[in-house]
C-alpha cells in the first residue's frame, strides 16, 4: 500500500473480466474486491446484491447488462475490474470495453466447460493481442474437470496456454490449488511462440527457471501466450494466485509521447441518473482532466458524420482515487454538453469493429397511444447509451430499432416499463436486409419558372457506391455559400432522412451523394422547398444507379459425430451454407462455414435430431453477401 510519503506514481490495470454466461463473473468480481478490502461483504448473484450488477433487471434476471467498473488495490497497484455481459445479446457492451483494457481474464467453467461464447471470446482477444489470463472457475463443483479441460482449451481456444496452478480434490468441496512451478511442459508451450526457448530447448543448454519466468512475462504481455489458473470465485481458492500473476504479469498501457499532454480518451459507458443527468465512464490514455475543465469530444454519428460536443465537467469521480484524471484512470464524470457512447477525447479513429453489428431488426409501438411521443424520446435516451440500437422512426408512429437477440428485446422492454413507466410492444423481430448503390446515377430539377416543379428550388444530385462500412457521405461540387446554409443542411439532412428506405424497402448504405447543381429564389425559396425537392431527385438517382440487396451472413462451428457428417453437411448446404473447412475424424468432425442469418435458428433446431443431441453448435454475425435467388 502507498504510504503518505512515499513518492512513486501509482500505477493503474484496467482488467476486463469475459465468460460465457454463467461462468461466474460477477462471482469473481465480488471475490476480488472482498479479499482485497473494498467491500465488507461477499455479494451474490442469486440474492441480487453484488457491487456490479447494479440495476434492478440485472439483480432480478442474475445477468450482467451493462458493463460497470469497480476497483481494488494490491500493493502500489490498483486494479479497476470491467465486469462485461455474457449474453451474446449484449455484446455492444463488450465491444466497448475491450478498447478501453490493458489486460483480461478470460473464465471457463470446470463444469460446463469451453462454451460457444468463450471461443468468440478468445479469438477476439487474440486478434487484438491483449495479454489474457484464463482462469478456470467452480473446481469445487460436482462434475469439475482438470486435466481434460485443459486439452480441450489447447484444441479449441488456444495452443499457447500452460498451468501456472495445479488442483486437488478437484470436483468436491475439498479443493484446493497450489502454485505449479515451470517444468519442462511450461517451456514446450512457450517455445513456439518465444525464439529463445526453443533455441535453448534445441541447442541447449536447458532453460532456467528464470529464463521461463521472463519469457513468460514478455510473451504474456504481447499477447501470444495464455497462462492458466484454476479456482473458485465462491470459494476463493487461487484467486490470491490469479491477482499474483495479473500484477505481475499485465503491463499497463503506456501514456502518449506528445507533449505538452492534451487529453485523449473513450467514453465507453454511459449510465442514467434519478435526475435524468447522465454519467458517463471515461478511460484516459493521455493528458488530465479536472473538475470545471472544458472538453470537446469528437462523435462519429449513426450515419458516419463526425460532430464536435463539448461542455464542462461537473463532476468528476476518479475510479479509485481522488481529485485529477491522469493517464492511464477512469473516471465517472457528468458533462454539461450530454456525452454518448463512442466520443472520443483527442482523434476520432475509424477503427474497425470487434464484432459484427446486430442483424435482428424490431418494430416499437406503446400500448397506449398518449404515449407514442415519450416512447419515441425514451428510445433515443437508450440509444445514446448504446448506439448500435439505431433508433429511428418507422411508419404508422412506430419505432425501428435494431438489436442482437431476443433476450435483449425482453430487458428493452422491462427497461422502458420500469425505469420510464412506458409499456411497450414489440414486433417480432426480422433479420435486417441492406441496399447499396450498384452504379452511378444522376438527376435534377429546376426552379418553377421552367413549370417542371411546385419547389421555389434548384437540386442536382449524384448517386454512387461508397467504400464498404462508410454509411454514407454527403459531398458538394457546388460552391460552398452558393447556397444559404439552411438550405445546404435542409438537403444533406433529407438526402440522408431518405435513403433510410431504398428502392426495395430496405436501409441504403455505403453511399456518396453529392451536390452537383443548385439555385434559389430570394426572398421565395425556402429550406421547406429544398426539402421537399431533394427526395424527388434523390429518388430519380437511385432508380437510374440501381441497388443491390444485401443479406447478413454468420459464421458458425459444429462439431458432430463422424457418423453424422455426412447428413449434417447436406442439411446445412440445403439451408445455403458456404463451408470454409471440415477437420478432424473420429469421433468428432469440425464443421466450419458461413450461412445466411434467416436460416441459423432453422440449422440450430434441426442439427440435435441428425446428431442424437450429440453436436456442439456456435455462430456469430460475420458479414453481408448479396442476397441469392431462391434456389
Amino acid at each position: 500500500m502507498q504510504t503518505p510519503h512515499d513518492t512513486r506514481a501509482p500505477r493503474t490495470l484496467n482488467i476486463g473480466i469475459l465468460a460465457h454466461v454463467d461462468a461466474g463473473k460477477t462471482s469473481l468480481t465480488e471475490r476480488l474486491l472482498f479479499d482485497h478490502g473494498a467491500v465488507d461483504r461477499l455479494g451474490s448473484v442469486d440474492a441480487g446484491d453484488t457491487r456490479t450488477d447494479d440495476g434492478a433487471i440485472e439483480r432480478r434476471r442474475g445477468i450482467t447488462v451493462r458493463s460497470a467498473v469497480a476497483a481494488f488495490t494490491v500493493g502500489d497497484t490498483q486494479v479497476n475490474l470491467i465486469d462485461t455481459p455474457g449474453h451474446s445479446d449484449f455484446v455492444a457492451e463488450v465491444e466497448r470495453a475491450l478498447e478501453v483494457l490493458d489486460g483480461a481474464v478470460l473464465l471457463l467453467s470446470a463444469v460446463e466447460g469451453v462454451q460457444a461464447r468463450t471461443r468468440v471470446l478468445m479469438r477476439t482477444l487474440r486478434r487484438l493481442r491483449l495479454p489474457t489470463l484464463v482462469f478456470v472457475n467452480k473446481i469445487d463443483r460436482a462434475g469439475a474437470r482438470t486435466d481434460g479441460l485443459l486439452a480441450d482449451v489447447r484444441r479449441l481456444l488456444t495452443p499457447h496456454v500452460a498451468p501456472l496452478t495445479e488442483v486437488t480434490g478437484a470436483g468436491t468441496a475439498h479443493a484446493r490449488v497450489a502454485r505449479r512451478p515451470p517444468d519442462r511442459g511450461t517451456a514446450e508451450a512457450l517455445a513456439e511462440v518465444d525464439p529463445g526457448i526453443l533455441a535453448a530447448l534445441v541447442d541447449g543448454p536447458a532453460p532456467t527457471a528464470a529464463d521461463l519466468t521472463a519469457a513468460l512475462a514478455a510473451r504474456t504481455a504481447d499477447g501470444s501466450f495464455h497462462p492458466l489458473h484454476h479456482g473458485s470465485a465462491l470459494g476463493g481458492q487461487g484467486v490470491a494466485e490469479l491477482v499474483e500473476d495479473l500484477v505481475r504479469l499485465v503491463p499497463p498501457t503506456p501514456p502518449g509521447t506528445e507533449r505538452p499532454s492534451r487529453p485523449r480518451g473513450t467514453v465507453f459507458a454511459v449510465r442514467p441518473g434519478p435526475g435524468g443527468e447522465r454519467t458517463a465512464y471515461l478511460r484516459l490514455y493521455d493528458g488530465e482532466v479536472r473538475p470545471r475543465q472544458r472538453l470537446t469530444f469528437l462523435r462519429r454519428e449513426a450515419d458516419g458524420r463526425a460532430t464536435q460536443v463539448s461542455g464542462r465537467v461537473t463532476r468528476l469521480d476518479v475510479i479509485g482515487r481522488s481529485g485529477t484524471l491522469t493517464a492511464g484512470n477512469i473516471a465517472a464524470l457528468t458533462l454539461s454538453g450530454g456525452p454518448r457512447v463512442g466520443d472520443r477525447l483527442g482523434a476520432l479513429t475509424d477503427r474497425a469493429p470487434h464484432f459484427a453489428p446486430p442483424t435482428l431488426e424490431t418494430l416499437v409501438r406503446a400500448r397506449r397511444p398518449e404515449q407514442a411521443a415519450p416512447l419515441r424520446s425514451a428510445l433515443l435516451a437508450l440509444a445514446d447509451q448504446d448506439p448500435l440500437l439505431h433508433a429511428r422512426p418507422a411508419p404508422s408512429g412506430a419505432t425501428s430499432l435494431l438489436l442482437y437477440g431476443e433476450v435483449q428485446m425482453e430487458v428493452l422492454a422491462a427497461t422502458l416499463a420500469e425505469e420510464f413507466g412506458i409499456e411497450a410492444e414489440f414486433a417480432p423481430g426480422r433479420v435486417r436486409f441492406l441496399e447499396r448503390p450498384a452504379g452511378t446515377g444522376e438527376a435534377w430539377e429546376e426552379m418553377p419558372w421552367l413549370d417542371r416543379t411546385r419547389y421555389w428550388a434548384t437540386i442536382g444530385l449524384r448517386i454512387e457506391p461508397g467504400p464498404r462500412g462508410s454509411g454514407g457521405v454527403f459531398a458538394y461540387q457546388t460552391e460552398l455559400g452558393a447556397l444559404p446554409r439552411a438550405f445546404h443542411q435542409a438537403v444533406e439532412e433529407t438526402v440522408r432522412a431518405t435513403l433510410l428506405t431504398g428502392l426495395t424497402g430496405a436501409e441504403v448504405t455505403d453511399w456518396r451523394v453529392t451536390l452537383t447543381r443548385s439555385g434559389f429564389s430570394s426572398p421565395v425559396s425556402t429550406a421547406a422547398d429544398f426539402r421537399g425537392l431533394t427526395p424527388i431527385v434523390l429518388r430519380r438517382a437511385l432508380r437510374r444507379a440501381g441497388t443491390l440487396l444485401y443479406e447478413p451472413y454468420h459464421a458458425f462451428e459444429a462439431e458432430v459425430p463422424a457418423d453424422a457428417l455426412a447428413a449434417v453437411t447436406a442439411r446445412l448446404a440445403a439451408l445455403g451454407a458456404d463451408f470454409t473447412g471440415t477437420t478432424g475424424g473420429d469421433p468428432v468432425w469440425l464443421v466450419t462455414g458461413e450461412l445466411p442469418a434467416r436460416r441459423v435458428r432453422e440449422a440450430e433446431l434441426r442439427l440435435p435430431g441428425l446428431t442424437r443431441g450429440e453436436a456442439v453448435w456456435s455462430s456469430r454475425p460475420s458479414a453481408d453477401r448479396p442476397l441469392k435467388p431462391p434456389r
